[in-house]
């Protein structure tokens, strides 16, 4: 189980780069075509805005695994005994469910994309949809994986900080 999570981790973490990197191109592209070093290029600001999407869908998991997404854990932590636990736990469950019972209508969401083009890219819209499907399954997989540690008792449930921040 510990190596699944590695690998979805490190996948996750190659494809949030990916997508960076793709925006600091896009920038830099419109900086220099902005400054008069190069012929302005119209592509560059959906391209931007599309991997801002893609970004943000693959980092989510991320950033619920590393605890980087809004969290009350002030008042949970605070509780006697069990019971942070126990919102962890249901809350990773809820996290999860949710995602999960969204997957139809966004893939409904997706399939309408099909018909659509991005104006400057000529891209056809469902790939920049399945933005949103990827944020869900990656949200949910997290959940799932915290949901299955804790019930396993491989974890506790609490963000998993990355070494260099212990």
């Amino acid at each position: 189980m510990q190596s699944f999570i590695r690998a979805l981790t490190g996948l996750a973490r190659i494809a949030t780069g990916i997508s960076f990197g793709v925006i600091i191109i896009a920038v830099l592209i419109q900086l220099a075509g902005r400054s008069g070093l190069i012929t302005s290029v119209v592509w560059t600001e959906e391209l931007t805005r599309f991997a801002l999407l893609f970004l943000t869908a693959f980092g989510v998991g991320l950033s619920y695994r590393s605890g980087n997404l809004v969290n009350v854990d002030i008042l949970s932590e605070s509780l006697p005994g069990r019971l942070p636990w126990i919102l962890r736990l249901i809350c990773a469950v809820i996290t999860c469910g949710f995602g999960l019972v969204l997957i139809k209508a966004t893939w409904f969401y997706v399939s309408i994309g099909a018909r659509q083009t991005a104006p400057s890219l000529g891209v056809r819209m469902d790939w920049i949809h399945a933005s949103v499907l990827v944020a869900l399954i990656s949200l949910s997989l997290f959940a799932g994986l915290r949901v299955i540690g804790m019930l396993t008792g491989a974890t506790d449930g609490t963000p998993e900080r990355l070494q260099e921040d212990q």
